[in-house]
């Protein structure tokens, strides 16, 4: 979606001035009537809750409205080549939440690029269960010939994960996605090896996700640029030019390799760390995840594990940042046992424990351990043990890494591997996992109540 905010100088009531929008807007019958605004070549498209809510004669009669075409909820807007971006653009600020407050915006910048991620979970698990059936069947040498064709099946997506980023990254942050995917193509395309970069070499994927995201960023700011200054005739044709041959050469000449590097440091990094730090490294990490989910900053690790994923094979953070699920859960069923009397809390956790065990923490999270207080300190306490465990083994040099991101708990064990293979591997987590549990538990019915009153509210649990 073309999302700029140039100003214009037209005439007053045509499109492209200042405050066209909001007249439309009104029209549209209000920011509660619209659902979604998006642009094309000349028109803008709008879904609306309530067709009998929107003005069609008065959109018609608008000067500068060169057509209206109404489908039921779904409105098009002939406004022309150029006018309908500045247009489009004004709609979406004026239907965006306020801005956030200063000490917010580290955190929306994370939830914003956590939301370029989200949307490939499902592929990512997918394709990495199928990836991890593959390499058991090779191991195992069976189904010889089934092997390449399910190595094809996983493989295609990953193969092209940076134009989606590309796509994803212009759309979260205002530039047209599909000129977001142009430029991330560029990462992944094989004709790269060509490429004589003062001398050096370029290979297909060099850089990976965050070679993408850089790409489509600056393609973002491109785009948008031009949007403000590319005068309207010229714009069509113009803007989509320079928003892919920019960024395009300077992803080629540069961000390939700079990314490239990053991404090569960011494996170096993880391995270095756990082989060094071991259980150190484990405790800590495992203590530090519950509370990003708290924040539901958790996403925003996505790109991180994507990365390893795409160099190393596997990221060996997911099965230690998986042991917070195993403490919380410890911690819950302490909770479950020592305030008999709570019904509606006790209900609570049944109903959320085979989720928590299958790795999804918020119900528990939610509706348990943080209203209670300290039993959430306690279930961290749970996740650091387990952590540091599998941060232990894997300093001894049992490795274990997750082949795709997405599940935990005890869904992550067909996505398992390492030094000692998935039986190896999954002992290591196994052992992760049996950890955090009992600690999360023996912490929670030890220290986790001893402050939270009873249903009743006439004693302290002691």
């Amino acid at each position: 979606m073309t999302q700029d905010a140039r100003p214009t100088h037209d005439a007053p009531g045509t499109p492209g001035t200042p405050g066209t929008g909001a007249a439309l807007l009104a029209l549209l019958g209000g920011a509660a009537n619209v659902r979604s605004v998006a642009d094309c070549m000349t028109r803008l498209r709008v879904d609306v809750h309530d067709p009998a809510a929107v003005d069609g004669a008065a959109l018609r009669a608008r000067p500068g409205v060169l057509g209206v075409v109404a489908d039921g909820p779904a409105w098009q807007i002939v406004l022309g080549p150029g006018t309908v971006g500045r247009v489009a653009r004004e709609l979406q600020l004026l239907l965006a939440p306020p801005p956030a407050p200063l000490p917010d915006r580290g955190r929306l910048l994370l939830r914003r690029i956590a939301q370029i991620f989200v949307p490939l979970i499902p592929a990512l698990v997918g394709c990495g269960i199928i990836a991890g059936l593959a390499g058991l069947l090779a191991n195992l040498h069976l189904l010889p010939a089934l092997v390449p064709a399910l190595t094809a099946v996983s493989g295609g997506f990953m193969s092209l994960i940076a134009v989606l980023v590309g796509y994803g990254t212009a759309k979260e942050f205002g530039g047209t996605p599909i000129l977001g995917a142009a430029v991330g193509a560029v990462v992944v395309y094989p004709g790269v090896t060509r490429v004589d970069a003062f001398g050096l070499s370029l290979t297909p994927g060099q850089g990976g996700v965050l070679g993408a995201l850089a790409a489509a960023l600056l393609a973002t700011g491109v785009e948008r640029t031009c949007r403000r200054v590319v005068p309207e005739a010229l714009d069509t044709l113009v803007t989509p030019f320079l928003a892919v041959l920019l960024p395009g050469l300077i992803t080629l000449y540069g961000l390939m390799f700079a990314a490239g590097e990053v991404s090569s440091a960011t494996g170096h990094l993880a391995d270095w760390l756990l082989t060094n730090g071991g259980a150190a490294a484990g405790f800590v990490l495992g203590a530090l995840f519950l509370p990003l989910v708290m924040l539901g900053l958790h996403q925003a690790l996505i790109p991180l594990h994507t990365t390893l994923i795409t160099e190393t094979g596997s990221t060996v953070l997911l099965p230690i940042l998986a042991m917070a699920g195993a403490g919380q859960v410890g911690a819950a069923l302490a909770v479950h046992i020592r305030l008999r009397d709570d019904a509606d809390l006790r209900r609570t956790i049944r109903s959320a424990l085979p989720a928590g065990l299958l790795g999804i923490g918020e119900p528990l999270v939610y509706g348990v351990s943080l209203p209670l207080g300290r039993p959430f300190l306690t279930a961290c306490a749970g996740g650091a043990c387990g952590g540091g465990v599998v941060g232990l083994l894997h300093q001894l040099g049992h490795t274990c890494g997750a082949t795709a991101i997405g599940p935990s708990g005890w869904a992550l064990f067909p996505l398992l591997r390492g030094s000692d293979g998935l039986l190896g591997a999954a002992a290591v987590y196994g052992a992760g996992l049996l950890t955090g549990y009992a600690a999360g538990f023996a912490a929670t019915y030890a220290f986790g109540l001893n402050r939270v009153l009873r249903a009743d509210g006439r004693a302290p649990v002691s």
